[in-house]
C-alpha cells in the first residue's frame, strides 16, 4: 500500500449520504427542466399543427390567390369575399401608429433613465413605467374609447367613434414599457470604457450619449423596436374596443378599421358553425398572423445575437 493510501481517511457515512442526496436532487431537477422544455416545444408544435391543418382545409374552398390578394373582406355577408388585405392593412396601421408614438418616447425615456437620471429619480420613474405593463388590455380599450377618442374629436370633428388613431395611441401606451425597458438594458450593456474614452477626449455628456452610447447599442435598440412592434401586431382587446370591427382598406386613421386579431375575436364569439369556411377563416387568419410575428421575432433574435457577439 502506498504512503498516500496509508494516510488517507475514508469519507464519513453522513457525508456520503448527503452527497448522494445532492446528486439525486440535481438529477431530478434536471429532468423536471427537460420535461418542461419538451412540454413547451410540444405545445408550440401542437398550435402549429392545428393552424396548418385547418388552414389547408380552408384553402380547399378558397384559393390562396383570392385570400392573399383580395381587397374585400366580407366572410359573414353575402356574397362572401375572403380578401385578407383589409385586415392586414388594419393590423399594420395600428402597429405603425403605435410605433410612431412608443418607439421615440420609449427610447428617449430609456436614454434619460440610463444616462441622465439620478438613482433616486430612476427609482421613482422606472416603477411608474412598469405599472403600465400590468394594466389589463380591456382597460386600455375603454380608455381609448372613452377618453382618447373624445379628446381627438374635440380637435378633429371628422374622427369616427371607433377609429385607428385611438387604437394606435392606446397600443402605443401599452408597448411603451417594453420599449423603454429593453432599450435601457441595451444602453446599460455598452462597456463603460467607451464612455470613459469619449470623456477623455473632451466630449460632453450629450455627445457621449448620442454619438457613442446610442450607436454602440443600436442593434439592441433595433431588436427592442421589432419585439415591441410584434407585440402591437398581436394585440387584441384594446384594438377591438377602440378601433372597431370595420374591415376597410384605408390609410385614414380617423376611420374605423379591423385588425386580424379583432376579426378572430368577432367570429369566435359568434354563432358560426364549426367546420364551415367562415369558421376556418379563424385559422387561416391566425396562421397568417403567426407567420408575421414569427418572422419579426426571428429578425429580432438575429439582431440580439449580433449585439451579443459584438459586446461579449
Amino acid at each position: 500500500m502506498d504512503a498516500a493510501d496509508e494516510g488517507s481517511t475514508p469519507l464519513p457515512a453522513d457525508f456520503r449520504k448527503r452527497f448522494s442526496w445532492r446528486a439525486l436532487n440535481e438529477g431530478t431537477l434536471q429532468n423536471l427542466c427537460l420535461v418542461a422544455s419538451l412540454l413547451s416545444i410540444a405545445t408550440t408544435f401542437g398550435i402549429i399543427y392545428v393552424l396548418f391543418d385547418e388552414s389547408v382545409r380552408f384553402f380547399r374552398w378558397i384559393s390562396p390567390r383570392e385570400f392573399f390578394l383580395g381587397t374585400v373582406w366580407t366572410p359573414l355577408f353575402e356574397p362572401a369575399r375572403f380578401g385578407i388585405l383589409p385586415l392586414l392593412s388594419g393590423t399594420f396601421q395600428i402597429a405603425l401608429g403605435a410605433g410612431l408614438f412608443a418607439l421615440p418616447v420609449g427610447l428617449l425615456s430609456a436614454i434619460y433613465l440610463s444616462e441622465f437620471a439620478s438613482a433616486r429619480t430612476r427609482g421613482i420613474l422606472k416603477p411608474i413605467l412598469e405599472v403600465l405593463a400590468g394594466v389589463p388590455t380591456v382597460v386600455y380599450g375603454y380608455f381609448g374609447l372613452l377618453f382618447v377618442t373624445p379628446l381627438l374629436r374635440r380637435f378633429f370633428p371628422d374622427v369616427q367613434v371607433f377609429n385607428a388613431a385611438s387604437g394606435s395611441i392606446v397600443v402605443g401606451i401599452m408597448i411603451l414599457p417594453l420599449v423603454s425597458s429593453l432599450c435601457e438594458d441595451a444602453l446599460y450593456a455598452v462597456p463603460r470604457a467607451l464612455r470613459e474614452g469619449a470623456y477623455a477626449v473632451g466630449s460632453t455628456k450629450l455627445e457621449v450619449t448620442m454619438k457613442v452610447v446610442v450607436p454602440a447599442a443600436l442593434s439592441g435598440i433595433m431588436s427592442a423596436f421589432i419585439l415591441a412592434i410584434s407585440r402591437a401586431v398581436g394585440e387584441t382587446m384594446a384594438v377591438t374596443i377602440a378601433a372597431g370591427n370595420t374591415p376597410k382598406l384605408t390609410l385614414n386613421f380617423a376611420e374605423s378599421i379591423q385588425t386580424m386579431t379583432a376579426y378572430i375575436v368577432q367570429v369566435s364569439l359568434g354563432d358560426t358553425p364549426a367546420g364551415s369556411p367562415v369558421y376556418r377563416t379563424i385559422f387561416a387568419v391566425g396562421m397568417s398572423l403567426f407567420v408575421i410575428t414569427l418572422l419579426m421575432n426571428l429578425v429580432a433574435q438575429a439582431l440580439v445575437r449580433r449585439y451579443r457577439s459584438v459586446y461579449s
